[in-house]
């Protein structure tokens, strides 16, 4: 699943709570790129609606991010490798920030990082969710 490099922008504009980049989001369709920002940070609706209206990679990659084996299988199945990348890069893995960069997806390693940011903040704030959660699924 490729987006525009605008789309994944506005996202990490997004995160950060640029509430303009939100609208552009909406305003374009992307409706699941803004989902993604709650779904991220263990939100069950937001992650629901990924689900729902069928967003897999989306919905993978968050569970992904959450150190869930199957769901970065199925990214890799897929073939949404920089999904992969960035969610490898998010659980700490620096060569996928190398990967991003070399094939010139750096809009998506700066996605990823301010996810990253956004979930340490999360945990710094007591809402540390590495150990369980509604999504994680028992191996």
């Amino acid at each position: 699943m490729n987006y525009p490099k605008e789309a994944i922008n506005m996202t990490s504009a997004w995160v950060e709570g640029d509430t303009r980049a939100k609208q552009w989001l909406l305003d374009h369709n992307y409706e699941e790129l803004v989902q993604l920002k709650d779904a991220a940070s263990r939100h069950p609706k937001a992650f629901e609606f990924l689900l729902v209206k069928k967003f897999l990679v989306l919905a993978a990659f968050v569970n992904a991010v959450w150190d869930d084996k199957k769901a970065f299988k199925l990214l890799m199945d897929q073939k949404a490798f920089q999904w992969a990348a960035m969610a490898n890069y998010i659980n700490g893995d620096d060569n996928a920030l190398l990967f991003l960069k070399k094939n010139k997806l750096e809009h998506y390693a700066e996605l990823a990082h301010k996810i990253k940011t956004k979930i340490q903040r999360e945990g710094d704030e007591g809402t540390n969710f590495f150990s369980s959660g509604p999504f994680r699924v028992e191996k």
